[in-house]
C-alpha cells in the first residue's frame, strides 16, 4: 500500500517540535496528519470520522499548549488518532485496536501524553476539573500539571455529567478550557434541546466581535444611559445567541469560531492561554469526518470503520453466514410492535447500534433516542411501564452500567415492567476493556424481582424477546453478544419460555456443563472432543441466571460427580448464585465437584473476541481441560507420561 507524502509530519517526534513550526507549515502539517490517519485506519479500521473533525485542533492545541504538563483530555477519546500520531506513537499507529498494540482511545498506561484514560462519554470536563484543583492543592505528576484542557462533543454535551461538571466549575471559578468540538452529531445526529440550542447558537453569522464591541460601548455612555444600554445588550445578545447558557454556568464563552480554520483556531487559543483567569468554554465547528469524501458522504461520517480501500473508501468486510444478533433482535421487536402498540424502544444515542433505527423508521412516535443520557433512559423507561406501556430500554451492557442506580431505585424496588434488552454483552474484541459486557449478569441478578436471561444463539434470542414482550410481573433483561449468530435454524416467530426454566441439550454421565449464554457452543465443541476420550459431558443451558431453574440444577448435581457452570461475566453472577443454591441445599456435604467458568478479574486488553477468551481461559480448549481436571482424568495421563 502506498503511503502518502509526509514531509513535515516526518520531522515530528513530540509536541514540542510543533514550536518550532510557523503557523503556515502547521497548517501544511494538519494536511499530512489528515492524510496519515487515513492512511492508518484503512489498514487496522476503528473510528475515523471524528479523528478527521478534529485534526487541525488537534494540530493547534499541541502548538500552542505545553503537553503533556497541560493536560489534553478528549471526552469518549475516539478522535485521539492524530494526537496518538503527534505524541510519539506514529511507529505504532497501524497497530490500532490489536492484539498488544494501541488502544483505539486514550489509556494513562499508554503515554502521559494520555492523562485521563476514557471510552464512554462526557467524563472529560469533570476529570480537567479535578486536574486543576488538585494542582492548586499541591498534587503533583511526573510531568506537573499546568492547564487543564478537555475537548468534548456536542454529542457528548447532552449527557447530565457534562452539566453537573460545568455547574461546579463556574461555582469554582478556576481557569480551565472546555472546547466544545459541535460537530452536530455524535454517532447517531444528535438529539433534544440542547442540540437546538447549539444550532441557533451558530445559525447566523459568528458574533463575537459583535459581543466584543457592544461590550466596549458601554463604557463610553454617559452613567444614566449605562443601564437602559446594558439591558438593550442583554436583549441584544438572545437575540443574536438564542440564549446566555455557558455564561450562566459561569463560563466566558467565545465562539462559534471554524474549528477547520488553523489561523482562528491559533489565535482564539493563543488569547486564552495568554489571558483567561476562569472557566473558559471555547465553541468550535468542526465537521466529522472532514477531508476525506467517502466519510463526509456516509451517513455516519465514517463512525466506525472496518479496513477500507483510501481511493474509494469501500470498506472490506467479511462476508455473514449468519444475522447479527442485534438484527435478530430488532427484527423480532418489530415482528411484536406491529401486534401491539403498548411497544415502544429506547436507545441512549445508539440507534443503529442496538438495531432500533429500524424500529424508528416503522414506529417514530415508539421510538425514543434520549440523547447520551443512560440514567435518563432507564427513568424514562421506568415511567412508560407505569404509565401502562411496555418500554424495551435497548443498551449496551457497558453503558448500562451508568444507569444502574436507575436500574434499582426507579425499576428494580417499584417492580416495573421495564424490558432490557442488552447488547454488546461478554467481550467484544478491539474496543477492549472499557466495551466489554462483564458486569451485568452480577449487577442485575442480584436485584430481587428480576428476571435475567442469556441467549445461547440467535433463536433463543427470537424467544427472549417473545418472552420479554409477555412478561409483565417485573422488570426483565436478557442479554446477547456483539457480532454474527451461529447460523442455527430460526422460527418463524419467537416462543414464550417458561420463566426459570433451562433445557438439556445433551445427555451423558459423570459431568455435568450448564452453560449461560453463548459459550453453549463451546461446550458443545468440548463435549465432542471428550467423547473422543470416552467421557459424554451432559449439555444443559440454563437461559435464566435468575430465576435459577433449581430443579434442573439439582438434578444435575445428583446425577452427575461433577457439575461446572459457564458465562461470559464476572465472578458474583450466574456461577456464584447457582453456588449458593447447591450450598443452601446441602449438596456440597456429599461430595459433589463444583467449579464456576468466569472471566477472570483482570480487564482484558483489545484483541478477536476469540482471543481474549482465550486469554480468559473459556474456549473449548480450556472448557475440556477444565472437565479432565476436574475428573482426574489429565494427572491420571501426566502420570502415566
Amino acid at each position: 500500500m502506498v503511503r502518502p507524502a509526509t514531509p513535515l509530519l516526518n520531522r515530528v517526534t513530540s509536541p514540542a517540535d510543533l514550536k518550532h513550526l510557523t503557523d503556515d507549515e502547521l497548517e501544511r502539517l494538519a494536511s499530512e496528519l489528515r492524510a496519515e490517519t487515513i492512511s492508518a485506519v484503512s489498514e487496522t479500521g476503528g473510528h475515523l470520522g471524528a479523528g478527521l473533525g478534529v485534526v487541525e485542533l488537534t494540530v493547534a492545541i499541541h502548538a500552542v499548549f505545553d503537553t503533556p504538563r497541560d493536560k489534553l483530555i478528549w471526552d469518549v477519546s475516539h478522535q485521539c488518532y492524530p494526537h496518538k500520531i503527534l505524541t510519539g506513537r506514529r511507529d505504532r499507529i497501524r497497530t490500532l485496536r490489536q492484539k498488544d498494540g494501541l488502544s483505539g482511545f486514550t489509556k494513562r498506561s499508554e503515554s502521559p501524553y494520555d492523562p485521563f484514560g476514557a471510552a464512554h462519554s462526557s467524563t472529560s470536563i469533570s476529570a480537567a476539573l479535578g486536574f486543576v484543583t488538585a494542582r492548586d492543592l499541591g498534587g503533583t505528576t511526573p510531568e506537573g500539571i499546568g492547564d487543564a484542557i478537555a475537548v468534548i462533543g456536542d454529542g457528548a454535551m447532552s449527557a447530565g455529567m457534562a452539566f453537573e461538571a460545568m455547574n461546579n466549575a463556574g461555582h469554582l471559578d478556576k481557569r480551565m478550557i472546555v472546547i466544545l468540538n459541535d460537530n452536530e452529531m455524535s454517532i447517531a445526529p444528535p438529539v433534544g434541546a440542547m442540540s437546538s440550542y447549539l444550532s441557533r447558537l451558530y445559525a447566523g453569522a459568528p458574533f463575537q466581535d459583535l459581543k466584543a464591541a457592544a461590550k466596549g460601548a458601554l463604557s463610553f455612555l454617559p452613567e444614566p444611559f449605562y443601564e437602559g444600554a446594558k439591558r438593550a445588550k442583554d436583549v441584544f445578545k438572545h437575540i443574536t445567541i438564542g440564549g446566555t447558557l455557558f455564561e450562566e454556568l459561569g463560563f466566558e464563552y467565545i465562539g462559534p469560531i471554524d474549528g477547520h480554520n488553523m489561523d482562528m483556531l491559533l489565535s482564539v487559543l493563543r488569547t486564552v492561554k495568554a489571558r483567561a483567569d476562569g472557566p473558559v468554554l471555547i465553541h468550535a465547528i468542526t465537521q466529522k469526518g472532514k477531508g476525506y469524501a467517502p466519510a463526509e458522504r456516509a451517513t455516519d461520517r465514517g463512525h466506525g470503520v472496518a479496513k477500507f480501500d483510501v481511493v474509494t473508501g469501500a470498506q472490506k468486510k467479511a462476508p455473514s453466514n449468519a444475522p447479527s444478533y442485534t438484527k435478530v433482535f430488532a427484527e423480532a421487536l418489530l415482528q411484536h410492535a406491529a401486534e401491539d402498540d403498548r411497544i415502544t424502544a429506547i436507545t441512549a444515542a445508539m440507534p443503529d447500534g442496538t438495531g432500533l433505527n429500524l424500529f424508528a423508521e416503522r414506529y417514530p412516535s415508539r421510538c425514543f433516542d434520549v440523547g447520551i443520557a443512560e440514567q435518563h433512559a432507564v427513568t424514562f423507561a421506568a415511567g412508560q411501564a407505569a404509565g401502562g406501556m411496555k418500554p424495551f430500554c435497548a443498551l449496551y451492557s457497558t453503558f448500562l452500567q451508568r444507569g444502574y442506580d436507575q436500574v434499582v431505585h426507579d425499576v428494580a424496588i417499584q417492580r416495573l415492567p421495564v424490558r432490557f434488552p442488552i447488547d454488546r454483552a461478554g467481550l467484544v474484541g478491539a474496543d477492549g476493556a472499557t466495551h466489554a459486557g462483564s458486569f451485568d449478569i452480577a449487577f442485575l441478578a442480584n436485584l430481587p424481582g428480576f428476571v435475567v436471561m442469556a441467549a445461547a444463539d440467535e433463536a433463543e434470542l427470537k424467544h427472549m424477546v417473545a418472552t420479554a414482550v409477555a412478561h409483565d410481573e417485573g422488570p426483565i433483561a436478557f442479554r446477547f453478544p456483539r457480532g454474527e449468530g451461529v447460523g442455527v435454524e430460526m422460527p418463524e416467530r419467537g416462543e414464550v419460555l417458561e420463566i426459570g426454566k433451562g433445557r438439556i441439550i445433551q445427555k451423558g454421565k459423570r459431568v455435568a456443563l450448564l452453560s449461560f449464554g453463548t459459550r453453549l457452543q463451546e461446550a458443545e465443541i468440548a463435549g465432542e472432543n471428550l467423547q473422543k476420550r470416552g467421557i459424554t459431558p451432559t449439555i444443559a443451558d440454563a437461559r435464566f441466571a435468575k430465576p435459577l431453574d433449581r430443579e434442573l440444577i439439582l438434578q444435575l448435581a445428583q446425577d452427575h460427580e461433577a457439575l461446572i457452570t459457564l458465562e461470559e461475566g464476572a465472578v458474583g453472577g450466574f456461577g456464584s448464585h447457582v453456588a449458593q443454591l447447591l450450598a443452601d441445599e446441602g449438596i456440597f456435604d456429599h461430595g459433589l465437584k463444583f467449579r464456576s467458568m468466569v472471566l477472570p478479574d483482570i480487564f482484558i486488553d483489545q484483541s478477536s473476541p476469540r482471543d481474549m477468551y482465550a486469554v480468559a481461559g473459556m474456549n473449548a480448549e480450556d472448557i475440556e481441560a477444565k472437565v479432565l481436571e476436574v475428573l482426574g482424568v489429565a494427572q491420571i495421563g501426566a502420570a502415566r507420561a
